[in-house]
């Protein structure tokens, strides 16, 4: 199959390459470098040029503080891109497949959130990805959308990492106990994605590790996996922590449209573990 996947050098958009390609596959990979997504004329053109049979969305402006500061621009790139990617596709007859975020929902409710509960964004990054869902759904009817949550990845910034250099540091670790979501190891994703190719079924799809936690528990498991089990963390609330955004409080995803078509995900702390041991951080 011809594949398209923008944000190749994002991790995301790396990992997929790299398990597409072990799969006979043709793959081109762009970049904000190659093609600006907010240029709809553009992005029209590539397209026609690639004439790829599916397109995996996976760039998008991830900042969500700095969404929260130029929600325009949000939009315009996390929305409108969205949309131009997927009309796009349409006009060469090509399946899309949109990455999206749990922040479409406003974390209220006590459950965690299935595919087809209503979205109700509560910050601008997440009204963002809402609005690239709703284009992407009007541009074609051959989507699938896939909604993820607190993504860890190899080589680069991450939660993990800012835990364990703060702890290595002798940073004093304030964490808030009252933001709970799904921990999801980007590799694991790649993988869902893959087999989610295979089943060209189309759809809503939350595709995250199974399980969640809060950040100060997810941080807690981190530390006492990598050796640093006396070092302790405050316990604080998201209204003790000033920032430009507001998260979803709880805004854990549940997998059950993957699980129907056979794509089910490892629970959350054994993803944490084999991330910590790949990376050579893993202390019994």
């Amino acid at each position: 199959m011809r594949i398209l996947i923008t944000g190749a050098r994002g991790r995301l958009g790396s990992a997929l390459i790299a398990q597409l390609a072990n799969n006979n596959h043709t793959i081109t990979g762009i970049d904000i470098q190659e093609l600006d997504v907010t240029d709809f004329a553009a992005t029209l053109s590539l397209v026609k040029e690639i004439a790829p049979e599916l397109v995996i969305h996976s760039a998008a402006w991830t900042d969500v503080d700095g969404c929260a500061k130029e929600p325009d621009r949000a939009i315009i790139q996390n929305g409108f891109g969205a949309g131009h990617i997927a009309q796009a596709a349409e006009s060469v007859n090509a399946r899309v497949i949109y990455i999206s975020s749990n922040e479409v929902f406003d974390g209220r409710q006590n459950l965690p959130y299935r595919e087809y509960d209503l979205t109700n964004p509560i910050n601008p990054y997440g009204y963002s990805k809402w609005v690239g869902e709703k284009m992407v759904r009007e541009a074609t009817p051959r989507y699938q959308i896939v909604r993820t949550s607190w993504l860890f990845a190899h080589g680069g910034k991450n939660f993990i990492q800012s835990i364990l250099n703060a702890a290595n540091e002798g940073k004093p670790l304030k964490v808030v106990t009252d933001e709970v979501a799904n921990p999801t190891y980007n590799d694991d994703l790649a993988a869902a994605l893959v087999r989610l190719i295979e089943t060209e079924r189309f759809g809503i799809y939350h595709l995250v590790n199974q399980g969640y936690c809060s950040r100060y528990d997810f941080a807690r498991f981190i530390l006492d996996h990598t050796g640093y089990n006396g070092v302790e963390i405050q316990p604080i609330s998201l209204s003790d922590w000033a920032r430009p955004s507001s998260p979803p409080p709880f805004s854990p995803l549940e997998n059950l449209a993957g699980k129907t078509v056979g794509i089910p995900l490892r629970p959350w702390q054994d993803a944490v573990i084999a991330f910590l041991e790949r990376e050579g951080l893993l202390r019994a």
